[in-house]
């Protein structure tokens, strides 16, 4: 255990697990948040290749489904959680390692490692995945940066949380979880769309929560939106240019209605890979700033507050604030 190496903690954020795949070396996937589990919430992101849950471990929690113990672990890729911290890449690894798409490349850190460890048990993967070099150095590169060190043994809260995967794989939904002793089988897929089949799943285990606790998070590994984009843009063109080149101007006028609509199903395509290219700019400037060791700024503010005689200043107007906070929440409670 000692071999593996120290695994950090790294935030539930689709930002920080899509730049994670992309350092694998994946292509055609990224992560997307989900807040609700309505149907409309996967209409925009489909195809959605699996789930990513993260909850606070309740005591007891009652297992749903069935542990798989048969010939299917043949099939499944499933590995043992054996070091601290790396659920989250796991769980990420272990949807991956099962999606069975054309348009999803693996490339080769994840493509050995799966080659490597085809034969091993699920212990072995497991200890395998703790001891990958790469892909720790990649999981361990999204550490945000600690400040101050702080005594983990001293800190109030007590509430540990985990991160599974849910999956279809062959007609069945079934549940990855490194703390079990396999995949957990959910049941046959009785309709075409699986998320019909795992809402429910997840929709019970959000109600053993107590109302208005928020002690969850559910993020869709889903296709790259661009690289989708971008192929049925390729489409249209193609499908444009031959309405407006066969016979030329009167095969054209004949066929106006379908190359108005063509255009404007461009147009849309280019606002989606603008809107999404936005929104990787903004990953990208929070990923940096999550790396960026800020202490080094933060004390050298601090020198020149002091030799400013500001900072007493800005110290007590802080004390200040925190205490008419503390006498109006006392004051609401009475």
């Amino acid at each position: 255990m000692g071999s593996a190496g120290e695994w950090c903690l790294i935030e539930s954020d689709p930002g920080v697990f899509t730049a994670l795949i992309k350092d694998f070396g994946v292509e055609g996937v990224q992560v997307e948040e989900i807040f609700s589990l309505d149907s409309e919430s996967f209409q925009e992101i489909k195809p959605v290749f699996g789930l990513i849950f993260l909850f606070k471990c309740i005591q007891d929690e009652k297992q749903d489904g069935d542990i798989v113990q048969d010939s299917r672990l043949d099939r499944i890729f499933f590995a043992k959680q054996v070091i601290s911290n790396a659920c989250a890449t796991q769980a990420i690894i272990s949807i991956l390692l099962n999606t069975n798409d054309k348009n999803v490349k693996l490339g080769s850190t994840l493509q050995d490692f799966r080659d490597f460890t085809v034969a091993f048990d699920s212990a072995m993967k497991g200890l395998t995945l703790s001891n990958s070099k790469l892909i720790r150095q990649v999981h361990n590169s999204y550490a945000r940066q600690q400040v101050f060190e702080y005594d983990e043994k001293s800190s109030k809260s007590e509430d540990s949380y985990h991160f599974v995967g849910y999956i279809p794989i062959e007609g069945r939904l079934y549940e990855l979880d490194g703390l079990k002793p396999g995949p957990i089988d959910h049941g046959a897929i009785t309709t075409s769309d699986w998320i019909e089949a795992v809402r429910p799943v997840i929709q019970k285990r959000i109600s053993s929560y107590n109302a208005g606790e928020i002690h969850f998070n559910l993020m869709a590994v889903v296709g790259d939106k661009i690289m989708m984009t971008e192929s049925k843009m390729k489409h249209l063109n193609d499908e444009l240019t031959q309405l407006t080149s066969e016979n030329s101007m009167e095969t054209a006028d004949g066929h106006a209605a379908r190359i108005a609509l063509i255009q404007t199903e461009i147009e849309h395509c280019h606002e989606v890979i603008r809107l999404e290219n936005n929104k990787r700019n903004k990953f990208k400037i929070e990923n940096t700033r999550r790396k960026h060791n800020y202490l080094p700024f933060i004390i050298e503010m601090i020198r020149i507050l002091a030799a400013e005689e500001k900072l007493m200043p800005l110290v007590e107007t802080a004390k200040k604030k925190m205490e008419d906070k503390a006498k109006t929440s006392q004051s609401t409670q009475g």
